[in-house]
This record gives structure tokens, C-alpha cells and sequence, in this order.
């Protein structure tokens, strides 16, 4: 391609087309269905999808041959799966395939927003557009069709690509299987797959994602009492079940360090894993951990960033994401509570089976109660992590080549923390492919929590990165 050209397009194509339709997006509440269990009545999620298909077909007249299908399947029990968007657009010649991958379901409110922000009103503030779901992962149905759009105005020739927009991500994708089964024979054999939901470390290069952690989550529950009691009556009689709770989670968890102590949740870090984290470490510095938000005085877990980096890429870690059985402070009083339940979210390394993980964590937690109260944990998440093929040595080139010419800094490769498990699912079908996994979530964005943004000019970029890929990929 013509670099200049591809610049410019991509700055006019976001600008003029892209970021308006953003916009739009960001102002539906189509939350993931973990998050709202009647998203078919609620509608928000049709919304969602018809916006994203409306802006996709409108780009027929740039990619001649282009077919978008909205795809809905039902369960075994007859209801509505989440929708797919399939799309395809011809290739210049021959059957290879390019497989390009996005979601367009979000993440709750979350509280915090800083005032002048919301959640589903967008906001424009310099390089960042602020609202959930822009940049986890929004911008992908356009970002992939504007790559191809790159290369169709210059003539660049790109193998047959196909698009797939799923709309169950965030609560772990459990639709996608059957999507992927029923559509296995239009998709093909991909040999490149390219993934828009990652993160990028900073926003100064092209960043690769090398491996992805899993999850496990469900709901950890003390029981001690069949009902409250006056706590003067009964502390020093009866174990509180918050202190049973942190008694069985001291099984799982060092306190101290935050070191998970159950071996069925850890695996062996590969050593070319190892020297990535490293080498990232010493390019961010501390952006390791400079990106997050912290109170004054607080310092990270290490001192060393290239441990930071595989603690957040290849080690278990356990948040604690929400919290039942408490009353809110002004209704809290003197009552020995008789439950407690808290959410737990365990990160799993990649390469880790996440049934096993499950049922190591369910032992480890239920095993010997203390005091002989009832403790009960219910998984209600099982997603695998993924850890990419050897990369080939045609796309170490193309990605080095696009960083460069694009960002005018080398590509950098790292492990990330979070989960996509069509990443597992499409690694465990199509074990020769090539996988380019990238994406806007670099530091400040916050996907998932309050104040996400994208970061406009990296989106761009990302843009004529990929399609770059795409085109060496057709040349290899």
C-alpha cells in the first residue's frame, strides 16, 4: 500500500464515518446477557446489531461481493441464542481465508464514572472517546471492514476474508460453539485469524497477543445461622461466617502476597514466554504498572516488572467481584449475620483444562469447614485460555513491517491478562492457523470498569496495520 494514502483514508474514514457510528453505539445499553437475563425483551442487544449491520452493509459499494447475514440460532430448549454477524468478502483469487473476529456485547455500568461521563452517553475528549464498549470491542465490525476497504482502494490484492461479530463475549460466549459448528463449512480453513479485543501495553506500537489467561468464577457462600441474631448475644459463641470466609480463602490465597496456593490452578511458564515478558517489561518501564489508577502511597505487588507481567499473564490470580449477605452501612446493625456470599473471579493460566481448574478450586474451598458450617461453592464460569502457535516467520516480518511504517517503533509481543475464549475454541479447531490478536485496550482505557475509553489515533493506526497483515499475508 501507499502509506500516505492509507493514512489519510483511515483518518477520514474514522473521523467521517466510523466515530459517528461509535457514538451511536455507545448510547445502547445492550449489556452482555450474564448481565441481563432478558435481553430479547429488553431489545438493546437487536439495537446493537442492527446498528453494526446497517454501517457494515452501507460499505458494499467499497467492497464489491460483500454478504453480511445476521445469523440466530435457538438451544436445546428452543430458546434465542445470542445473534452472529456473518460477513464475507471475496478474495482476489484462490480459497485461502482470512478469519477476522470481534463482539459487540458490554460490559454492566459499573460505578465511578467521573463526572461529565457516563456509560452510555459518549463523550469526545481530544484522542478518547469515552463510553462503554467503544474500545471493548465496538470498533471491530468497522475497523476489520475498513482494512479491507484500505486495500480495495489501491488495488492491493487479500485473500477471501470472513467476518464473524458475536454478542455473548462477556459472559464467557457460551453461544459461540454452536455458531462455530453450524458455520464451520462457509468459514473454511482459515490460515490467518485476526482478533480487535486485546490490549496494547502503550499506545506508541503495535502490539501482539501472545497468550490469554482463562477463568473460573461462581460463588463462594457461608452459611452459620439460620437467620441474624444480635451479635452481643452471639459473637464469641457462634464464627461469624465473614471470618469463615477468609479462613477459606487463605486456602486458596497468600494474604500476604496474593500468591494462589492450590498447584491444580499453576502450570510450567515456557521459557520464550518468559524472555517476552521481560523484554516488555523493559520497554514499558514502569507502564507496567503506571497505567492504573492507584491511591496515593499504594505500590504494585513487585518490584520487578518482568514478574508483574507474568503475574498478570501467566499465573492464577483471584479478585473478589462482588459481595452478598451484607447490608448497606446505614442499614447495618448490631446482627451476627447468618450468611455471607462473594463472587469469585479466578484467572487461570493459559494451557490450563478449566473444568479441572473448577474443581481444584470447589475442593480446595469446601474441603473441612471450619467449625462445621456450611460452605458451598457454585462455578458458574468455566472459559479456557489460549497460547498462540510458534509464530511463522512470514508474519513476524508482516507484523514488524506494519508497526514500523505505521507507528515508526518495533512490534512487541506480550501475554494478556484477560480471556476471549474464541481464541481456545478456534486454536483447538484450526491448529495451523496464524493468529494477529491485538487491540485498543492500552493504558487508562479500562475496559470493563468506570471511564473506558478508545484511543482515536491508535485506532487508526491499528487500521492500516491490519490491513498491511492482511496483504502480506496474501503474498507470503
Amino acid at each position: 500500500m501507499n502509506v500516505q494514502t492509507a493514512t489519510e483514508s483511515s483518518d477520514r474514514i474514522w473521523e467521517k464515518e466510523i466515530l459517528p457510528a461509535l457514538e451511536r453505539y455507545i448510547r445502547i445499553p445492550n449489556k452482555s446477557p450474564a448481565f441481563d437475563p432478558d435481553w430479547v425483551k429488553a431489545g438493546h442487544m437487536e439495537a446493537a446489531v442492527q446498528l453494526v449491520a446497517e454501517w457494515c452493509r452501507a460499505q458494499a459499494p467499497h467492497l464489491p461481493g460483500l454478504t453480511l447475514e445476521v445469523i440466530r440460532l435457538k438451544d436445546e430448549q428452543g430458546k434465542d441464542r445470542t445473534p452472529v454477524i456473518y460477513m464475507e468478502v471475496p478474495g482476489t483469487r484462490g480459497d485461502d481465508t482470512v478469519l477476522m473476529y470481534g463482539h459487540l456485547d458490554k460490559q454492566p455500568e459499573m460505578t465511578g464514572w467521573r463526572e461529565g461521563l457516563t456509560p452510555w452517553a459518549p463523550v469526545r475528549e481530544g484522542d478518547k472517546l469515552y463510553g462503554r464498549g467503544g474500545a471493548d470491542d465496538g470498533y471491530s465490525a468497522f475497523a476489520s471492514l475498513t482494512a479491507l476497504r484500505l486495500l480495495r482502494e489501491q488495488g492491493v490484492p487479500h485473500a477471501r476474508c470472513v467476518v464473524l461479530i458475536e454478542a455473548c463475549e462477556e459472559s464467557g460466549s457460551y453461544d459461540l460453539p454452536a455458531y462455530i459448528e453450524a458455520l464451520a463449512p462457509r468459514i473454511g480453513k482459515p490460515s490467518l485469524v485476526v482478533c480487535l479485543d486485546s490490549g496494547c501495553a502503550n499506545y506508541d506500537q503495535l502490539w501482539m497477543t501472545t497468550s490469554l489467561r482463562g477463568m473460573v468464577a461462581g460463588n463462594l457462600r457461608v452459611d452459620v445461622l439460620t437467620e441474624g441474631v444480635h451479635s452481643g448475644d452471639a459473637s464469641g459463641i457462634v464464627a461469624s461466617s465473614f471470618r469463615v470466609l477468609r479462613q477459606v480463602l487463605s486456602r486458596v490465597e497468600e494474604e500476604g502476597t496474593g500468591r494462589v496456593t492450590v498447584q491444580g490452578l499453576h502450570v510450567e511458564i515456557p521459557k520464550e514466554r518468559r524472555e517476552q515478558a521481560s523484554a516488555a517489561a523493559k520497554v514499558l518501564g514502569e507502564e507496567v504498572f503506571g497505567k492504573f489508577p492507584w491511591m496515593p502511597g499504594m505500590r504494585p505487588m513487585s518490584d520487578d516488572g518482568g514478574e508483574l507481567v507474568l503475574n498478570r499473564t501467566w499465573r492464577p490470580a483471584l479478585s473478589v467481584t462482588g459481595v452478598d449477605g451484607m447490608p448497606p452501612l446505614q442499614s447495618a446493625g448490631n446482627v451476627l449475620r447468618p450468611f455471607t456470599t462473594v463472587k469469585l473471579s479466578m484467572r487461570i493460566p493459559p494451557r490450563l483444562e478449566p473444568k479441572s481448574a473448577q474443581k481444584a478450586l470447589k475442593d480446595a474451598l469446601e474441603k473441612d469447614p471450619p467449625y462445621g458450617a456450611k460452605v458451598s461453592f457454585e462455578g458458574d464460569k468455566a472459559s479456557v485460555g489460549w497460547d498462540a502457535p510458534p509464530l511463522a516467520s512470514w508474519l513476524s516480518r508482516a507484523v514488524e513491517s506494519a508497526s514500523g511504517t505505521y507507528f515508526g517503533r518495533p512490534a512487541m509481543a506480550m501475554g494478556e491478562g484477560g480471556t476471549i475464549p474464541f481464541m481456545g475454541m478456534l486454536g483447538e479447531r484450526f491448529p495451523e492457523a496464524q493468529f494477529l490478536i491485538t487491540g485498543l485496550l492500552g493504558p487508562g482505557s479500562n475496559a470493563h470498569g468506570p471511564n473506558e475509553f478508545l484511543h482515536v489515533p491508535t485506532g487508526k493506526k491499528l487500521t492500516c496495520c491490519v490491513a498491511s497483515v492482511i496483504a502480506d499475508h496474501f503474498k507470503r
